[in-house]
């Protein structure tokens, strides 16, 4: 997944300013053109078609993998709106998580491929996949987008890219993981190398 992009986000900012601290210990430059990231922007672009059409059953391929879950999310959003945030952050963990995780390829014949929330939830996908429909679903429930980043990162475990979710909260930092049961503070983690992170109005190159 992704493995152009290091170039990509180097060529960007071959100009770039001074670094700030960042995530996984990273110094992380920020960028605010999105245009280079159109597997993001595509994304964004079908979302809010999708948005605009939510009275409208779309095709879902009902099976023992997949299971069709726009209700059973939208009915989770509601009881969640009145409770706690830690509340909310962890049943959307929870809940998104039990999805298969199933390869671009097998799922959409291609390399590659960022899923909306919605697509997510009929057709399931990888690790980006839930990433950005935990971003979508706990913006849903009025968490602020700009406090939270899908995290593009090296598992130097795996040796493989990986993604997470970001959100900034009371001056921590929680990470939202497919590969992990329960958000956990971003210091915890020691095997991911960060390397770009993005949200619907910036993105951030991270140096070590």
């Amino acid at each position: 997944m992704l493995r152009f992009i290091v170039v990509l986000v180097c060529s960007l900012l071959c100009t770039a300013p001074a670094a700030a601290a960042g995530l996984f210990g990273s110094q992380e430059i920020k960028g605010s053109t999105l245009a280079a990231f159109t597997k993001w922007t595509d994304m964004l672009d079908r979302y809010q078609w999708e948005e605009n059409r939510t009275g409208r059953k779309l095709p879902c391929r009902l099976s023992a993998s997949f299971k069709c879950r726009d209700d059973e999310w939208r009915n989770l959003l509601t009881a969640l709106k009145t409770l706690a945030r830690s509340e909310k952050i962890n049943r959307i963990n929870g809940f998104l998580n039990q999805a298969p995780y199933i390869t671009d390829n097998a799922n959409y014949g291609m390399a590659d491929y960022w899923a909306t929330v919605y697509e997510f939830l009929r057709k399931d996908g990888d690790c980006e996949d839930y990433a950005i429909a935990k971003y979508f679903s706990l913006k849903a429930l009025g968490f602020d987008p700009a406090r939270m980043r899908v995290v593009v990162v090296e598992d130097l475990n795996l040796k493989t890219p990986h993604a997470v979710l970001a959100l900034y909260l009371d001056g921590q930092t929680l990470i939202l993981d497919n590969q992990l049961p329960a958000p956990v503070r971003a210091e915890s983690i020691v095997h991911y190398r960060p390397i770009y992170s993005i949200n619907e109005t910036a993105w951030w190159l991270h140096r070590l």
